[in-house]
């Protein structure tokens, strides 16, 4: 356990480029790639341990791959979010209970993500009925979807996390350690514990175990986020609406909008609160006051910037897949290292803003009724010479280091026959590139599980097209 609490450096590594697209064939590459060694080098962020952030507060970060943290009261303890299973609950509570063994009076969930309440009931069976405290609109993300009977996410959850990937493929999720879910011993799951106490009004003042704390709602990376005053002591718990990476502004797993302009005023709340210590939901506390207020700061205004501009871009006409190339970020912000894209992807915001405000149609109106994908594909093989002619092609973009192109020309061929065994190798071996020189994490792991997938698709079949 550290005693003090002394982080964030403003290190520039160099401005990122999100994906630097290369041929791994080619003989000047190295064996490594820079997306690689950029995300291997954040493994000190992860590294278990339980820092002490100020006198009867601590945080328990590496554990899982979201920080729990705890307040020691008077005669309890209060915990903030639980972890993503059973299993890590466990070792957090073991490092906990070497600081102090009194009981669990409450338990608050920052919002209503698994990998942040997936341990509770090991929190919760350790004390005497503690209350355990979330927004009311608590899981607001999730119902919808299973309101409306969609289980697809979980899949895509999976490819984004990388759980289905092996140890040597799966270096971390840019945010958190690779662990693996597991809920002693079995598959992982959202917690089964529910809230026994919520509240509907912005600020909510209270006192547990002797210790004066607030829960201030705070919408950002999901509807029903709250941050965590503690005053006395000023320390805020900023659950997932800041750490270090540019924030998730859209989860490729597929989650409704989330509110990009909100996000920004609760950052503005946040700074506003004056902290002296800030407690992220994921990578490790940063301390001192005017190292916490330039980090907000620069946060906030991060996000509002790409809500802006890309609003400004929307006015003048640009379409989606234009305005990822209007919107970059400003100079001052785009070398900060809590800036980078290793978990969140400003490309992807600027796409979600668009669709959370216009929806699906980009305004041009060839887009009403496109061809079906076969159709365009037709035509595509067609302009090529035929199928055997654009295969050729999709061969030479990837030797010539082009792995965009070639993932795309593979699409064609799959959409004109999709049990191509050729096709489909061409688009997994062009997925790999892309994973292996995409610094966004969750982007790396859906690439390379893709691929995977794809492999193992052509491995089971019983003959080859």
């Amino acid at each position: 356990m550290t005693n003090t609490l002394i982080r964030l450096p403003l290190l520039i590594r160099g401005l990122a480029t999100v994906l630097v697209i290369t041929s791994s064939a080619r003989a000047d590459d190295p064996e490594e790639t820079e997306a690689t060694r950029r995300l291997k080098a954040r493994a000190p962020e992860f590294r278990e341990e339980v820092i002490k952030v100020s006198d009867g507060v601590y945080s328990a970060v590496g554990y899982s791959v979201s920080n729990s943290s705890m307040i020691v009261g008077d005669d309890g303890v209060i915990i903030i979010d639980t972890g993503m299973d059973s299993v890590r609950a466990e070792a957090i509570l073991e490092q906990f209970r070497k600081i102090t063994d009194k009981p669990i009076a409450a338990v608050i969930f920052t919002h209503g993500h698994g990998d942040h309440t997936g341990g509770a009931s090991v929190f919760v069976e350790e004390g005497d009925e503690p209350q355990v405290w979330a927004r009311s609109n608590f899981g607001s993300e999730e119902r919808p979807l299973q309101e409306a009977g969609l289980t697809v996410q979980r899949e895509r959850g999976a490819r984004q996390g990388g759980f289905r990937l092996p140890p040597s493929q799966r270096i971390n999720n840019g945010i958190a350690p690779a662990h693996y879910p597991q809920r002693r011993g079995s598959a992982f799951e959202a917690s089964d514990v529910a809230p026994t106490h919520t509240f509907e009004e912005e600020r909510k003042a209270l006192e547990i175990a002797g210790v004066r704390i607030e829960l201030v709602a705070a919408p950002g990376e999901t509807d029903d986020q709250l941050y965590v005053w503690l005053p006395e002591k000023r320390v805020l718990f900023s659950g997932d609406n800041f750490y270090e990476s540019f924030p998730n502004l859209y989860a490729i797993r597929g989650t409704p909008y989330r509110d990009v302009r909100e996000w920004a005023e609760s950052l503005t709340r946040m700074i506003e609160e004056g902290a002296d210590h800030l407690v992220p939901g994921h990578t490790r506390p940063v301390g001192g006051r005017e190292q916490v207020r330039a980090v907000l700061t620069d946060y906030r205004d991060a996000v509002k910037f790409v809500h802006d501009k890309a609003v400004e871009g929307m006015n003048e006409g640009l379409t989606p897949d234009q305005l990822v190339e209007y919107v970059k970020l400003p100079d001052h912000l785009m070398g900060k290292e809590y800036l980078q894209p290793f978990y969140g992807n400003i490309e992807w915001g600027v796409r979600s803003v668009f669709a959370g405000y216009l929806g699906w149609f980009d305004g041009n109106p060839t887009n009403l009724f496109p061809l079906s994908p076969e159709a365009e594909a037709e035509r595509i093989a067609d302009l090529a010479g035929g199928a055997d002619a654009l295969l050729e092609r999709g061969r030479e973009a990837f030797e010539e280091g082009d792995a965009r192109w070639a993932s795309q020309v593979a699409d064609y061929l799959l959409a004109l026959d999709p049990a191509s065994h050729t096709a489909k190798g061409l688009k997994a071996d062009a997925l790999t590139v892309l994973g292996e020189h995409c610094v966004t994490a969750t982007g790396r792991n859906y690439y390379l599980t893709v691929a995977k997938e794809l492999r193992d698709s052509i491995a089971s079949a019983p003959s080859s097209p």
